[in-house]
This record gives structure tokens, sequence and C-alpha cells, in this order.
């Protein structure tokens, strides 16, 4: 097998039926589930993002590519559950309240899951009061607020808000996203980071999470 067990060419086909196999074929040859992960299909996935910024391929491939992903991730998530292995981080993410655009938000969330961290997804059109109910509920180290309207841009706003005035703000990082977003509205809004596209959130996601962990505040357990 090659490098990443053949992933990136299935990824970069769309391929979920060719995931799946390649999955089941390192598994009966006695590969770890999160070796597979670790070694086939987040490098492969992260090879498809490193085409997306070159404009080598474009947003429907990535969806492909992000949906051939998730179909060998159902077989692998249930084998890392039972076998403990470790998660990067619990990420919370929605779009938020009066806008229900989401294949972004759904891109970043099957990327993240696909690096290795426990994602809870609220959905589109989320209220600031679910979000608030899911970092009580959920204890995430990051909340992922995503927008495709500027019209909705000022409901993350309203949502770090309800976090801070529910005295859950300084227990989790934020990060937001989406076409209006700009590092200049995160700035300008409280939030801990922007990502400009569903790759960049993954390493955001990731130094997130490690900013946490260096102050001993990291939530997942």
């Amino acid at each position: 097998m090659s490098e990443d067990y053949g992933f990136s060419e299935a990824l970069l086909a769309g391929n979920p039926s060719r995931v799946e196999e390649i999955v089941q074929t390192a598994l009966k040859a006695g590969t770890t589930a999160e070796t597979v992960i670790n070694a086939g299909l987040i490098p492969a996935m992260e090879l498809v993002g490193e085409k997306f910024k070159n404009n080598e391929v474009f947003l429907p491939e990535v969806m492909l590519a992000a949906r051939a992903m998730q179909a060998g991730l159902k077989i692998l998530q249930p084998l890392l559950t039972k076998g403990g292995a470790p998660k990067r981080g619990r990420v919370v993410i929605g779009t938020v309240r009066g806008d229900h655009h989401d294949i972004g938000k759904n891109l970043v969330a099957t990327m993240l899951e696909g690096a290795g961290f426990e994602v809870i997804d609220l959905g589109a059109d989320v209220s600031e009061e679910k979000f608030v109910e899911a970092v009580r509920s959920h204890c995430p180290d990051v909340v992922g607020l995503s927008a495709l309207l500027t019209t909705t841009m000022p409901a993350m706003r309203e949502t770090i808000a309800a976090l801070d005035e529910a005295g859950l703000r300084e227990q989790v990082k934020i990060m937001i996203g989406g076409a209006p977003v700009t590092q200049e509205y995160a700035d300008r809004i409280g939030a801990d980071g922007y990502s400009e596209d569903a790759g960049a959130a993954v390493e955001l996601a990731k130094a997130l999470v490690q900013a946490l962990k260096k102050y001993g505040s990291s939530n997942l357990s």
C-alpha cells in the first residue's frame, strides 16, 4: 500500500466505496483504527485541503472527498470508542441563529472528525441558548460558529455574549468562519480565532486546544 493506504486517490475521486474497501483491508491486516485515521485518512484529507487552497480542486470535489471520508469514519469511529483511543479535543459547532446554510459547517465538522476531534454538531439556525446549553452539557474545548450571511454575523457576537453571561466564556475557545467573516471581525467580537476554510479550521482548532492544554484547562476527559 502507498504511504496513506491509497486514501488520497479514493478521496480525490470522491469514492466512498473505495474508502470503505481500503479501511476494511487495513483493519483485516491488523492495522489499528487510530493508525488508519492518523496515517491514512488525515494525510489524505490534508492533501485535498492543500489542493483546494492551491485551486487544483474546487468546492464540489472537496465536498465529495468529505463524504467519502465520512464513509471510512463510520467504520472506524466505533472501534476508536471501544479502544479508548485518545481524542485531540472536543468541539461544539453550529451555524448561528437565522442562518440555514450548513455546507461549509458540515465540511469543517467532517474534517475535524477526520483529524481526531470529537465533534458535537448542533446543525444550522442554532440559537444562543442552544450553544450555551451545549457548552454546559458537553464541556467542549472549542466552540465553532459559522455564518454565511452578513445579516446573521451579529448572532456570532450575541452567542459569545451569551456564553459570557452564563459564566462559560473563560472555559472554551471560540473560532468563527464563513464567507463574509474576517479576522478583523473575529477580533472585534472577541473570538479567539478565525479560519478562512475547512483546512485552516482544523489547524486553528489544534492550536486552540494546545493553548488550553498549556494552561491545564482542556475539558476533554
